[in-house]
């Protein structure tokens, strides 16, 4: 029985839409470049989101069936050995975003707790701030792998009361945006001098060519997700015309409303009085933005000064709760997910027995613990590091979010190399948006080049900037995973030969 087509162009559009659009990004995208960060956006939006995403529909429409996920789409096209080793390392990109969100989780509580992030004046035993916080990230991985090894899916439903909020936390900053523009006669907070503000940043650290053009790799990590979806097109009517349509548009809308958003920051925030400073990090800024928003509105409406305090502070604590309901369902449900459709979906033989053996909840339960173990140990590191060096929270988050940018995006690299491989397989192929083999390759290129330019130059800034410490914790986590993934396929090489 065919399979009914159920799912309409502007669901799909929706669908691409909630699925990349992260709110968290646009704050974080101010901080780091300003207004400059909306020609990277756009530029990540044309040269890798929309061209990759037509991949990744190829892709999943032939192999739909897989249980393997990328590994499957790898699989298909280039050697078991290089498909088990990228897939590990996609693999690490998931534990370091476990490593990062464990500890951005404790400043939505304090916020949500005092109005502000205030992480940084933590301590317990003689522990100091970073210390604190990383020793309740560990807590926090354990007790949500304990949870989740024992079926509480309950848990992951609060994500959609989480995507609910973050949707009013944009109309908020919408609404609160126009009344302040009005009220101020349109007088942006954050000035534009000159059409270059639109390219370049007042941050210090993306002043140099080498930065500027590595910041297209948060543009990519922005769009990353995409690889998600490419399993629906047996639901569209005519996926051949029905799904690049709806990549067009998506690119569209999401490279619109990603721009829209950065600007509007502008209008409440100026990047010198309210960013430069020493307690605002990549891991507050949502918060710092809110609360300044808040405070903003309240002056530009005639509030006194203690008033407008008041309402920043409950814009700040209205993001903390989305933000942590967000953080809770989406951690619940990927702190088990890649890893169970990788095992699952990968020979057995590659595997240790118990790491493929799934519990009576039906969860990869020794896999779990042992990845909560490497999650642990690089939040542990982390930290340790940060305190011996005597770096800030600043540098801290600085240093996981390129961890996790590099370690998100190297993964697309295969599966767009792979592309030319998969295209050459004599399979049935429900849905093809490349037809022409020049066109392809060309496309191929140009989005090959996009992703090794941005990852390649996030790499070498902190190299160039002798800052060792960055420059050895970007590269660590696919290494690490990389070199275990390869001594894992060597073993299963060695048993099969003997």
């Amino acid at each position: 029985m065919e399979k009914k087509k159920t799912l309409s162009l502007g669901a799909l559009v929706l669908m691409i839409f909630t699925t990349i659009f992260g709110f968290g990004n646009t704050p974080a995208a101010f901080e780091q470049m300003g207004y400059g960060a909306i020609f990277w956006y756009l530029l990540g939006a044309l040269l890798f989101f929309l061209p990759s995403g037509l991949m990744f529909a190829e892709y999943g429409s032939s192999l739909k069936e897989s249980k393997g996920g990328i590994y499957s789409w790898l699989d298909a096209s280039i050697s078991e050995k290089w498909s088990f080793i990228a897939t590990f390392i996609w693999l690490s990109a998931w534990i370091i975003w476990q490593v990062m969100i464990s500890q951005k989780v404790w400043i939505t509580l304090s916020t949500i707790i005092s109005g502000h992030d205030t992480t940084n004046n933590w301590h317990f035993l003689g522990l100091n701030s970073t210390l604190t916080v990383g020793l309740l990230a560990c807590l926090w991985i354990i007790a949500i792998t304990w949870a989740a090894s024992r079926g509480m899916s309950f848990i992951a439903k609060v994500s959609s009361v989480g995507g609910i909020a973050i949707m009013a936390l944009n109309v908020i900053l919408v609404l609160a945006s126009l009344i302040i523009l009005i009220a101020n006669h349109f007088a942006l907070a954050q000035p534009v001098n000159h059409l270059s503000d639109f390219a370049t940043s007042p941050n210090p650290q993306f002043q140099s060519p080498i930065a500027m053009i590595s910041f297209v790799i948060y543009a990519i990590f922005a769009y990353g997700g995409l690889e998600s979806i490419g399993g629906v097109t047996d639901s569209l009517d005519k996926p051949e015309k029905t799904f690049p349509r709806g990549i067009l548009i998506g690119t569209i809308v999401i490279g619109i409303s990603y721009s829209l958003t950065i600007f509007l920051w502008g209008i409440s925030t100026n990047w010198s009085m309210v960013i430069a400073h020493g307690n605002v990090n990549l891991g507050n800024i949502t918060y710092v933005l809110m609360e300044n928003l808040g405070d903003i509105l309240g002056l530009s409406i005639g509030l006194s000064a203690s008033s407008a305090h008041i309402l920043g502070e409950v814009f700040s604590r209205f993001a903390g709760i989305s933000m942590f309901l967000a953080y809770l369902g989406s951690f619940f449900v990927l702190i088990y997910s890649p890893l169970k459709s990788f095992i699952l979906g990968s020979p057995k033989e590659l595997w240790p027995k118990k790491m493929t053996r799934l519990n009576k909840h039906d969860m990869p339960e020794f896999a779990m613990w042992m990845q909560a173990t490497a999650v642990v140990i690089f939040i542990a590191g982390i930290s340790l590091v940060s305190v011996l060096t005597h770096k800030d929270a600043k540098f801290f988050y600085n240093v996981l979010t390129s961890m996790s940018n590099v370690s998100t995006t190297l993964p697309y690299l295969f599966l767009v190399g792979a592309f030319p491989y998969f295209k050459r397989e004599d399979r049935p192929r429900p849905f093809v948006a490349y037809h022409s083999h020049r066109w392809m390759m060309f496309v191929v290129t140009v989005v090959m080049m996009t992703l090794s330019i941005g990852i390649g130059f996030s790499i070498l800034q902190p190299f160039l900037e002798k800052d060792w410490v960055t420059a050895i914790a970007t590269v660590a986590g696919p290494l690490i995973f990389g070199c275990i993934a390869w001594a894992f396929y060597a073993n299963r090489e060695h048993h099969t030969t003997n």
